[in-house]
């Protein structure tokens, strides 16, 4: 069979199509960076974020103890930035460090904002850390040596948060005071941010804390197989912990017959010698509630002259 077409046909098909407008195809496209690596995945960072999480409350203690006063340690942000939007993020001047990630190649940073510096220097150093007037230069390095109980309680608790995970030691390399001055990571290379507000007296500021993504991303699966340890059966030992915490709890219990209802006025209009017919009959199972919830089906039974429940069965909710 010939399948070719004539002119009359193909000129046709022409002007069928120019009498059409094209299709928008890019009305909901976006722009798309190719210098920006691939973002790590939602339920890491929520990893992440619950991680760093548990690191803001045992800081909150270890800094209360250091410093003799109450604080307050909270964790703002989890979120995925380049270097570059990082370093533009913290203020200038500040107190900055570089950080090791033994055993792994690569630097964290660690910044802690003036705000919170100076106020906590004064405080070490015997004052209140009540500062009226706000202090705006760099830290000096006699400051520095006083702030090295600081880092070591915060690196502490850090290296404990991530023990959970995989075993970091995080030990400083470099010390800074301007952002644009800590070349550690190229400007488009991509670091996970952590923020963390901390409130001291009468004095807060913040702790940012950057990541590389690429190490992040190596420890993909140490997040999967702590999560799927979490998701595993309980131990005898944490069935004996969750019974020992259970134990002096109090339950409200009631057997009950579930009969028929009547009529608050029907009720009233009762007088000696009326019968109440319930439709219960006796080898019927009793209904058995714990805090007002129906768990077992029974019978009313005695031992000696108690009464007692005889349970046979387990309801099941439908």
């Amino acid at each position: 069979m010939d399948r070719s077409l004539s002119q009359e046909e193909i000129d046709s098909v022409f002007s069928t199509v120019q009498g059409k407008k094209p299709d928008d195809a890019g009305k909901n496209a976006a722009a798309y960076d190719f210098r920006r690596p691939d973002r790590i995945a939602k339920d890491q960072l929520r990893a992440i974020h619950l991680l760093h999480d548990n690191f803001a409350r045992n800081l909150a203690s270890s800094l209360s103890a250091f410093l003799r006063a109450y604080a307050v340690v909270n964790l703002v942000s989890v979120e995925q930035l380049s270097f570059s939007e990082f370093s533009q993020c913290l203020p200038s001047p500040t107190c900055l460090v570089s950080l090791a990630m033994k055993p792994y190649e690569g630097n964290a940073v660690l910044e802690i904002n003036s705000s919170l510096v100076f106020p906590i220097l004064e405080m070490l150093l015997g004052g209140s850390g009540k500062a009226s007037a706000k202090i705006a230069r760099e830290v000096t390095e006699i400051e520095q040596v006083v702030l090295d109980g600081l880092y070591r309680i915060i690196l502490n608790d850090l290296k404990q948060a991530w023990h959970s995970i995989i075993p970091i030691d995080f030990t400083i390399e470099a010390r800074e005071t301007e952002p644009q001055l800590l070349q550690i990571m190229a400007p488009n290379e991509a670091v996970v941010a952590i923020g963390l507000e901390v409130r001291i007296a009468e004095c807060s500021g913040m702790i940012n804390i950057g990541m590389p993504s690429i190490i992040i991303k190596m420890l993909r699966q140490k997040f999967d197989q702590q999560w799927s340890v979490r998701r595993s059966e309980s131990t005898l030992e944490e069935q004996g912990r969750m019974l020992r915490i259970m134990q002096p709890s109090i339950f409200l219990v009631d057997a009950r017959l579930q009969g028929p209802t009547v009529l608050m006025d029907d009720l009233l209009r009762l007088t000696i010698g009326d019968v109440l017919t319930f439709d219960y009959p006796v080898e019927r199972p009793v209904d058995f509630l714990v805090n007002g919830k129906l768990k077992y089906r029974g019978h009313v039974a005695t031992t000696g002259r108690k009464k007692v429940f005889l349970i046979d069965e387990l309801h099941k909710a439908g």
